[in-house]
Order: C-alpha cells, then structure tokens, then sequence
C-alpha cells in the first residue's frame, strides 16, 4: 500500500470517529436542552398497584378516590371505579365532598403525566389540612392499559348507549327479587352466582362494549362479573358502579317493572321486625351474613355467621332447621339470592327469610338499616 493511500486512509478513520462524536455531543448536547419538567408534581406520588391495593367495594370512609377532569366530556365516559368526582375547577366549590377525616386517604388523578389538574387539587387538599394525600400522576390511560382493568361510567353515559344500541347492558343481581321486579332497559340478566352457566349469553365478539350493574355502590357483584369477563378476553368492559338505584333516580322505572301481586314480597321480614328481633332477642334466629369475607370483616353484626353467596349452596343441607333462618347482606341482592337457593335446596323449611333493605355495617356490631323504595 503506497504511503498516500495509507495517509488517505487514515484521514477518513479519523474524519469518522470525529463525526461519532461529533453527534454523542450533539445528542447529549440536546438531552440537556430538553430536560423533563417534574417541578410541578405534587411532593406524594403513587402507582396503578397502590390504587388497586386501596380500591374496595364499598370504599371505606377513610379513603376517597378523586377523578380531577371535568364531568361532561371525561368522567361520565370513564373513571376509576369508585373515584367521586371533583374537577379542579370546582374544587372550592365542592370541597364538601371531601371526607370530614383529615387523616383520611386522597388519591387524586386525571389524564396522565402531562396532566397538572391531579396535582394541583392535592396541594389544595394539603391547604385544607389533609395529612394523607397522594397523586396517581400516570392516571386514568395507565388505569386502563393495566391487564384486568376495567372502567365505571355514569348513568348519562349508559343511556347514550341504550339510545344508541351500542353497549350491551348486563344486570348482575339475581332474577327472582331484583331483575323481574325492574331493571334498565335492553339489560340482560347474568346473575353474578350463575355467571358460568349463563355465560353463553355474552356476545361472540370479544370488544362489544359491556356494561355490568347490580346495586349501587356497595354491591360487589357487577365488579366480580367485569373480572370474569375480562378473564374471557373480552376488551371494552365497565361497570355502572352506582347500579340500578342510581338509574331509577335518574330515569325512573321507564315501565320495565314486572307486574308483582300487593302486599309484601315474598320471604322478606319486616324491617322493623328484624331491628326488634336484634334488639331484643337475637340468639332466637339464625343469622346469615352472605356477603365476602372482607366485607364481614371490616363490620357485621356480632350474632351473625359469615357464609359468601357463592359458598352457600352446598352447606345449605348443614343448616340448622330449630329456629328461622334471616339471611343479610348489604342491598338485599345476595340475600335474596340465598332466600330462593335455599328454597330450591331444603323445601321443608318453612321459617326462612331475608331483608330486602339497604344495610351499612360498623366496626363495633351495630348498623343502619334503610328499606329499599
């Protein structure tokens, strides 16, 4: 090789490592000049694992949930389920909602990373003199894009795609003491504890929107029938969190109510009747709980024995049949589920009932009880 060729060579081996370095300069160069802007954020950051460790049905009362996006144009097509609604431009306005804790925890989130809305109503809450309060910073579209997600919509939400014929809508609650009396219309029904063998009822194509609902927001069974439905592969899943009360207040009946005969209905105690009976004498009935074990956990009255719906059936031969059997949960779905499985199962029981009420359970034994409309 002659000496101007090797000289030749040479010069583009060095023209070439200058030109590589030229642009790890030139990249770092821009790295620097374009650094992300996190001096916004709220000091508390959390992840989607945080917020599902922290999500339960019902919520607790020392932790809230707060969607900061607007009503109209994001909430009411999508939240996290159970997150109440408090846009930061109406947050002085609605600060109310907030739980009268200030211990309690705040979990604010909105659109994502780009979005401030989240971070600036925590720095409120901070101001208010909240001590517990966090930020989802990545939001509602990581929420989503999680395996298993799914979402809660509002009622105007739900009506649009009845109107539409765009969603089909899925009544979880039991068909004898919910369904037949009055449910949303176009709804089918897939019992939460008969999801398996109905199951076939569910569409062919895996992203039809489905929109399960049962009883409002204490009611587990519209969630539990989301997760399975999820399990099956389907795509474009939510619940109606508020369920079938939250519809009629809206909307009413809209005439989809089954003709019932007057009077009472069938196998509910009084509730009256049942407040007397725990007040007084409450080692005279067999109480049954079917709600989850979590649920009587966290408050259940003190003489009652824990048996999930789901569990029910074949322990219903072991029941003791010396005194009436009074099943409760915590809307009268389950336990109204319970009252006709038990039927089916032991006819010759005569004394057994449920309460067709809504029910909030304390830590301490004690409850509200408020008869459904």
């Amino acid at each position: 090789m002659s000496m101007r060729k090797l000289r030749c060579n040479f010069f583009l081996l060095f023209l070439f490592t200058g030109l590589l370095m030229l642009s790890g300069c030139v990249a770092a160069t821009a790295d620097k000049a374009t650094p992300v802007d996190t001096s916004w954020h709220y000091h508390s950051i959390v992840d989607a694992a945080f917020v599902k460790e922290h999500m339960k049905v019902p919520m607790p009362e020392t932790t809230m949930f707060i969607d900061s996006r607007p009503y109209k144009t994001k909430y009411v097509k999508g939240h996290i389920p159970g997150a109440v609604n408090i846009p930061l431009t109406e947050f002085d306005k609605k600060k109310d909602m907030l739980p009268k804790d200030k211990n309690a925890l705040l979990v604010f989130y909105c659109g994502g990373p780009k979005c401030k809305l989240s971070h600036k109503s925590a720095v409120k809450a901070e101001k208010l003199g909240y001590t517990n309060v966090k930020v989802y910073s990545l939001g509602y579209p990581d929420w989503m894009a999680k395996e298993g997600s799914y979402a809660s919509v509002s009622a105007e939400y739900v009506a649009d795609k009845i109107a539409g014929n765009k969603a089909m809508i899925i009544d979880s609650r039991p068909q004898m003491t919910k369904y037949n009396k009055s449910h949303i219309p176009s709804a089918i029904n897939i019992p939460f504890t008969h999801f398996d063998s109905l199951k076939g009822k569910l569409p062919r194509d895996p992203d039809t929107p489905l929109i399960f609902y049962c009883g409002g927001l204490k009611c587990k069974l519209s969630h539990k029938s989301a997760v399975i439905a999820r399990e099956m592969g389907y795509t474009n899943v939510a619940i109606f969190a508020k369920g079938y009360p939250e519809w009629k207040k809206q909307f009413g009946a809209s005439g989809e109510a089954i003709a019932v005969t007057a009077g009472e209905v069938e196998g509910t105690i009084d509730p009256e009747k049942f407040n007397e009976i725990i007040a007084k004498n409450p080692g005279s009935i067999t109480l049954i709980d079917v709600r989850d074990p979590d649920e009587f956990a966290a408050g259940h009255i003190k003489t009652a024995v824990n048996i999930p719906v789901e569990s029910l059936e074949p322990r219903i031969k072991d029941l003791p049949g010396d005194k009436p059997i009074i099943y409760v949960c915590t809307t009268g779905a389950r336990s109204g589920e319970a009252y006709y499985m038990t039927l089916d199962v032991r006819e010759e029981l005569k004394e057994v009932y449920y309460v067709e009420a809504e029910i909030d359970f304390k830590k301490d034994g004690s409850y509200d009880l408020k008869k459904n409309p």
